[in-house]
């Protein structure tokens, strides 16, 4: 019967493909590629990855597309794809072999290897094109892995593939002083230990964001970040002498609010006088010459416990608590699970790039910059209540923010009086929003003060600050306490 249908095809010009026992081993391999199911999976599965790939990367240098899920698949998963199946084509070849050698024929032939002889010009052939196709394929990957590389390094990264768990953070920072400063400068910084760390912390994230198993709020990651010294100090350095630098607090009244209270305070930055090379103010915390060590009493470290000094001379003072408040709603830390800690930059700067406003603050720089109209009866405090009211959403404040606004204004004064200033409260009502828009997140319950700074001691309600140390009761054993004297840190300037 094959004879019969050889004769048929070489009756009609058609030369047939070679029976799989009188091909040669290297043309075997080739025939599995192309024609086999799995390898021909293999074979379109790369070639298809590599030509997106392609097209993606000349879409992203060109600027043409501005999307953080494009480039997560341009970079991360078409990678993948390209990779399994290059690995898919050799399985194929050998799976075919395995059946080849299977029968009765192939096994007569099983102790053939696989050979390279180049004096043979179809081996030189298969070898010139496996080497050509061999060096596209890897360069392919090092483009594409070098601009991944890039990518997952990039501030669009972080703050924007993750959107709804990171919008937050990511709005605060391009507000911030450090907009220009990657992310990862901060929470990596150089060395591959801590690259290594960060890849590895960022699956864990990854997971957590896929089975929607994350905190709401996210918690400052203060127990995780990298020493100061490490980070922050490749561009600040607090040996530098600063001195004293004027702070100017504005602020108005529901009672009064046109004419804003001014308060200035001389605040002692400090560092090493070059006068007296002496180390002073508030930088001395964080010295050459002295290394201050603390235990935090709760993870968020609002709550401090025993507090060592060590001096230049060698000195070793120890300032201990009786019966610490721990704030409510903070995780206390076991006494058996208590570690020092040395006090570094961010032990004050907790917020230095993730700066969330003070509400009164912005109604009072709104009545300031005059776009909430001061001449406006009673707009502070209708202010305030339009952003302390509780919104489902985010897009619920777009919605009702400007409404509300004018109906408390209409309550105050009627229908007319809203007619006349209409356009006013417009305007008001817009920064309002967009106030609100740049702080409050009700899905990832982020309200106002959520995130408290300790810089200074405006939070020290709630743990913040300068007074979890200097608060007089932090005392040695011969009675030296921590004091909590202003001067310290500031003064009436001069």
């Amino acid at each position: 019967m094959t004879n019969q249908t050889d004769e048929t095809n070489m009756n009609e010009g058609m030369v047939p493909p070679p029976p799989i026992h009188e091909r040669g081993l290297w043309e075997n391999c080739l025939w599995a590629m192309w024609r086999t199911p799995l390898g021909l999976i293999g074979v379109a599965t790369t070639t298809i990855s590599v030509v997106l790939m392609m097209i993606g990367l000349a879409l992203d240098l060109m600027g043409l597309v501005d999307n953080p899920y494009f480039a997560a698949l341009c970079y991360m998963i078409l990678p993948g794809f390209m990779v399994m199946g290059l690995l898919v084509i050799p399985l194929a070849c050998y799976i075919q072999r395995k059946h080849w050698l299977s029968d009765s024929l192939g096994a007569e032939l099983s102790d053939r290897a696989l050979c390279i002889d180049l004096s043979n010009p179809k081996h030189r052939k298969y070898m010139i094109g496996f080497t050509a196709l061999t060096v596209l394929n890897i360069s392919i990957l090092v483009v594409i892995g070098y601009e991944g590389y890039h990518f997952t390094e990039s501030p669009f990264f972080c703050g924007k593939l993750c959107h709804q768990v990171m919008d937050p953070e990511y709005t605060a920072y391009t507000r911030s002083p450090h907009a220009k400063v990657r992310c990862v400068e901060c929470h990596i910084g150089p060395g591959v230990s801590w690259f290594v760390k960060s890849k590895i912390s960022g699956l864990r994230q990854v997971a957590a964001v896929i089975t929607d198993d994350f905190s709401r709020p996210i918690p400052s990651p203060v127990e995780h970040l990298r020493p100061a010294r490490d980070t922050c100090e490749e561009c600040h350095w607090p040996e530098k002498f600063h001195g004293k630098r004027i702070k100017e607090f504005i602020s108005f009244t529901n009672d009064d609010q046109e004419n804003p209270e001014r308060q200035e305070i001389a605040l002692h930055i400090g560092g090493r006088n070059p006068k007296t090379s002496e180390f002073e103010g508030i930088h001395w915390h964080v010295s050459d010459n002295v290394k201050i060590e603390y235990q935090p009493l709760n993870r968020k470290r609002t709550a401090v416990g025993t507090v060592k000094v060590t001096r230049p001379d060698g000195v070793v003072e120890e300032f201990t608590v009786d019966n610490p408040e721990i704030p409510e709603g903070s995780e206390e830390i076991a006494a058996e699970d208590l570690e020092w800690r040395t006090m570094d930059c961010i032990d004050c700067h907790n917020r230095p790039t993730h700066v969330y406003d003070r509400l009164e603050e912005r109604v009072d720089f709104g009545l300031l910059s005059r776009r909430i109209e001061p001449t406006l009866p009673g707009i502070r405090e209708d202010s305030i209540t339009v952003l302390e009211k509780e919104y489902a959403s985010r897009d619920e404040a777009r919605e009702l923010m400007i409404k509300t606004l004018i109906e408390l204004q209409g309550e105050r004064h009627g229908n007319d009086y809203v007619e006349k200033n209409g356009e006013l409260l417009v305007k008001a009502g817009q920064y309002l929003l967009e106030t609100y828009m740049n702080n409050i997140w009700p899905a990832m319950k982020i309200t106002w003060g959520t995130y408290g700074s300790h810089l200074g001691h405006q939070n020290a309600d709630e743990g913040y600050g300068c007074w979890r140390c200097h608060d007089d009761e932090h005392q040695t054993k011969v009675g030296k306490v921590i004091p909590q004297d202003c001067d310290l840190c500031h003064d009436e300037p001069e």
